[in-house]
């Protein structure tokens, strides 16, 4: 339940692997309104709804899979939830949850978070200064930067309630309707540019 913008402990579970062992278009939108957890330190955690995203899979010709498993993308070919970080531009770093079967090399590309929620008073006092600094998430560099995430989160489960990095959802939050998302072209690439493979709050 979220109340005055803070998160009930009670109210928010982890999506499990099974949720995102799935295709992986019909998945992406389903993301959107879930919440990106982020455990800065023990006791401080802000949660953040998904508001971008854009699918990748192994057949995509855009996708780091599309020519086989290789060392920077060999965590796309593990097991759905895990976390896909990638180095660009030598600059950014941009996040991705894994998706379908393993074996696969199919990933979902976290594009853009709304405001966050608090789940604690001493989460709540860090979330005005972290919001002050951060006023807008969208972009998946700028959103890594913002929440700290680099290449050591790469391979981490996006599932388990250990995980400083957690993908969960809110029983009580009402789905988004279909007329709510928005469905274009993906950002930045060149090739199987005319695919409607990004998915984003209208």
């Amino acid at each position: 339940m979220v109340k005055d913008g803070k998160l009930s402990k009670t109210a928010h579970k982890c999506l499990p692997s099974s949720f995102f062992a799935r295709e992986t278009v019909a998945l992406a939108p389903e993301l959107l309104g879930k919440y990106l957890l982020r455990r800065f330190e023990p006791g401080i955690e802000l949660a953040f709804p998904l508001v971008e995203v854009e699918a990748y899979t192994q057949e995509d010709a855009a996708c780091h899979a599309y020519k086989g498993l290789t060392p920077r993308c060999r965590v796309m070919f593990d097991q759905p939830g895990l976390a896909y970080v990638y180095f660009i531009y030598g600059m950014y770093h941009c996040l991705n949850v894994v998706t379908e079967p393993k074996g696969r090399g199919c990933a979902v590309l976290i594009r853009g978070l709304g405001a966050p929620l608090a789940l604690s008073q001493a989460s709540e006092q860090f979330k005005d200064k972290f919001f002050s600094k951060n006023s807008s998430l969208v972009g998946p560099g700028r959103l890594c930067r913002a929440l700290d995430i680099d290449l050591t989160y790469n391979g981490i489960s996006l599932t388990s309630p250990k995980s400083p990095l957690q993908l969960i959802d809110l029983p009580e939050q009402e789905p988004l309707e279909p007329r709510q998302i928005k469905t274009t072209k993906r950002i930045g690439i060149t090739k199987d540019a005319d695919r409607l493979w990004r998915f984003l709050v209208d």
